[in-house]
């Protein structure tokens, strides 16, 4: 069983950043997927950005070129590096681990509002 713990959200403005961070219970070494998930209220839940182990990225199209992600098998972490928000960026974020691209475990979410 793996336990992921997000941290990280929060109320950010327009056009500002935050950085998402979360935290494995076991070895990620092996996990071929670490990524992150949000779900807005009344939507689907949609892939942001997940990292393979062997370092490939894959980005949703929303996200292209404003996102980041990063990857640390010593640590266990995988964290979102999130810039020039906007309001359709506001959802629940979910961290999110599994051996295919479709996850296997889930973290609890971690909530960001980005409003003036």
């Amino acid at each position: 069983q793996v336990q992921l713990v997000e941290s990280g959200g929060g109320l950010v403005q327009p056009g500002g950043s935050l950085r998402l961070s979360c935290v494995a219970s076991v070895s990620i070494t092996s996990v071929n997927f670490m990524g992150w998930y949000r779900q807005a209220p009344g939507k689907e839940r949609e892939l942001v950005a997940n990292m393979h182990k062997s370092g490939v990225r894959n980005f949703g199209g929303s996200v292209k070129g404003r996102f980041a992600i990063f990857r640390d098998n010593v640590k266990n972490t995988v964290d979102l590096q999130m810039n020039n928000l906007n309001a359709d960026d506001t959802a629940l974020y979910y961290c999110s681990a599994g051996v295919g691209s479709k996850p296997d475990y889930w973290g609890q979410g971690t909530q960001v509002t980005v409003s003036s």
